[in-house]
């Protein structure tokens, strides 16, 4: 997956967000909805994520260094880290303070022009659609013949999967409050708007603890893919390489896989045979596997062979 890729999707977000904040804004101050409101800082607190996952890509392009010597991609994890913490705090808890009191006070609020936060939402929606959208294709390529759920789970590429679910949390989060503004319409009862706002803090709340787990899971550090672990037992195989003894990986960032290996080299094999039978493995490994960008070989005899 090229960074070009989750850029146009942060992008497409990004402008998607910050035009559907402002009408939100508008709204709210026309109808004096709860669900307006909530929707708003909503999409304030993602036009804001768009910001962090881009500052993110930028940070994570500066050079190794003496004191990072693996270099800065792991910055793109702790930025999307910081966007899941964000959404929860501003998005989801707002929401869900908003909502409780438009339920306790349902009786002294009512809804302005309720037919202006249905246009506006609406229009929302098909922003929201286009940025989802954008996102969706540009994912479709890396998750393959696997499950949504599976991508997101396994993707070492954070910025995707934070704006899928951003934008899938979105669209159902401006559903939810077309609702409560529809039905508060329907039957003057404020009440609607508020279980809407609630909705849409629960809502933002279950995705942001989803993306804070597996944010803290990459920022730790995470190895190879079942099928990327398999590919490279595989590629080490070969010329001058018996078998793998034991194999370590970590990504150091969404495009950098350390490689770390102690494999068997059969026995009597002379220094030169055993130094081309490394730079063998790793052009395998390299060319199974172009993410694996830092690889260490460890040779030692193969004494499975050995007679006893």
């Amino acid at each position: 997956m090229s960074v070009e890729g989750s850029k146009r999707a942060i992008i497409a977000a990004l402008l998607a967000n910050a035009g559907i904040a402002l009408a939100k804004f508008v709204g709210f101050l026309i109808t004096g909805s709860s669900s307006m409101l909530a929707e708003a800082v909503h999409s304030v607190a993602d036009t804001s994520n768009q910001g962090l996952l881009l500052l993110g890509q930028r940070r994570a392009a500066k050079a190794a260094d003496r004191l990072h010597p693996f270099g800065y991609g792991r910055s793109r994890y702790f930025y999307s880290f910081i966007v899941a913490l964000v959404l929860f705090t501003l998005g989801s808890l707002f929401a869900i303070y908003e909502g409780v009191e438009k339920i306790r006070h349902a009786h002294d609020h009512g809804l302005e022009s309720p037919i202006v936060a249905v246009v506006i939402l609406v229009v929302a929606i098909a922003l929201e659609g286009y940025s989802f959208r954008t996102a969706f294709r540009e994912s479709k390529p890396l998750k393959g013949s696997a499950s949504w759920w599976r991508f997101i789970r396994n993707s070492r590429s954070p910025e995707l999967p934070v704006v899928l679910l951003e934008d899938t949390g979105a669209l159902v989060g401006l559903l939810l409050a077309l609702g409560g503004v529809g039905l508060t319409w329907l039957t003057g009862n404020a009440i609607w708007d508020g279980v809407g706002t609630l909705c849409i803090g629960v809502l933002l709340g279950i995705i942001a603890v989803i993306l804070i787990v597996e944010m803290k899971s990459l920022l730790i550090g995470e190895g190879a893919t079942e099928d990327e672990e398999t590919a490279l037992q595989s590629a080490l195989v070969g010329e001058g390489v018996d078998r793998v003894i034991h194999l370590r990986t970590q990504y150091l960032g969404p495009e950098e896989l350390l490689v770390a290996a102690k494999i068997a080299i059969p026995p009597k094999t002379d220094v030169a045979a055993v130094a081309a039978a490394i730079d063998s493995a790793e052009a395998r490994v390299r060319a199974a596997l172009p993410q694996a960008r830092v690889i260490y070989l460890e040779p030692d005899l193969d004494r499975s062979s050995t007679p006893s």
